[in-house]
């Protein structure tokens, strides 16, 4: 099968998957319009080496004028190092898409095997992980991703780690609240009389009915884990300058935005609340259609 069978055969599998969500009001609608928002720009960063006009690291393209407003030769202008910002926006999403996901995966990792078995066992494990977890939550999260941030240093998993931190407790609370109703339903019970292993409670009675909440927990962690590495670059604990990434270029923005250079700091600024805008919608949808209670109001 040729590469251009195999995308055909993936968009035939997702169109009639989006058509049937738009069928389903307005939940269905917020999730088809996310889903598009975000499914272009992870697709227009994959292809970004292939279509970005200049290499968005290199300086000083325009030689002699290296900041140059938006012109027919460079469509979004070039910032104060002379790299092209059309160049940078496309190819910048690159970091803080690599940071949500290594941040989400490690937050399902740790956050639902802890909701899962604290919760089931109970007791002072319980006692003792709600308070830890309660400890992080109360903490502001930016601030306190910033000082491990600051701790470990620059780059990707760094800043991955630091956001995962701050919403771990998240998914404990969500997974806890979820496994506390469902160990007293009338199904695991019965599991229990036949002589069910906890293991096998758990993982197979339990977790399957928890799934849902830990999608939509994920998907609107995915819009905080990208704002919050924004944040994180934008006061330097990001990336280096060399690497496109739009946190940067709004920090770079910022500081010459007094003297009227708006274009570095807008292109990038509005991909990224389009981009935490589609993960939003994702997850508001996701919500309404996988909880009945809020599908009845």
């Amino acid at each position: 099968m040729t590469r251009l069978e195999v995308k055909r055969s993936m968009l035939a599998s997702i169109v009639p998957g989006l058509a049937s969500l738009g069928k389903k009001g307005l939940a269905g609608w917020l999730v088809v319009i996310g889903t598009l928002i975000v499914v272009s720009i992870v697709f227009m960063t994959l292809i970004a080496p292939w279509i970005t006009p200049y290499d968005p690291s290199t300086r000083g393209i325009n030689v002699g004028r290296p900041l140059t407003p938006p012109n027919p030769q460079f469509p979004f202008g070039t910032n104060d190092l002379g790299q092209d910002m059309l160049s940078r926006t496309i190819a910048g999403g690159s970091v803080m898409l690599q940071v949500a996901v290594l941040s989400v995966i490690i937050c399902i990792i740790i956050g639902v095997p802890l909701g899962l078995f604290s919760s089931y066992v109970g007791g002072m494990l319980d006692r003792t992980t709600c308070l830890v977890m309660d400890s992080v939550y109360a903490f502001p999260g930016l601030i306190l991703a910033i000082a491990i941030a600051a701790t470990l240093g620059r780059g990707v998993v760094n800043m991955a780690l630091s956001i995962a931190v701050v919403y771990v407790p998240s998914y404990f609370r969500v997974i806890r609240s979820q496994v506390l109703s469902i160990k007293e339903t009338p199904y695991v019970e019965a599991a229990k009389s036949i002589g069910a292993k906890n293991r096998t409670i758990l993982f197979k009675y339990i977790l399957p009915n928890v799934v849902p909440s830990i999608v939509v927990v994920a998907t609107v962690n995915f819009a905080d884990a990208i704002l919050t590495a924004a944040g994180l670059t934008f006061i330097g604990l990001g990336v280096e300058v060399d690497i496109p990434d739009w946190g940067w270029d709004l920090a770079n923005g910022r500081r010459l935005l007094p003297s009227g250079v708006w274009w570095v700091i807008t292109f990038p600024g509005i991909f990224i609340i389009l981009l935490a805008l589609g993960f939003t919608l994702v997850g508001e949808g996701l919500s309404e259609l996988l909880n009945p209670k809020l599908a009845e109001r």
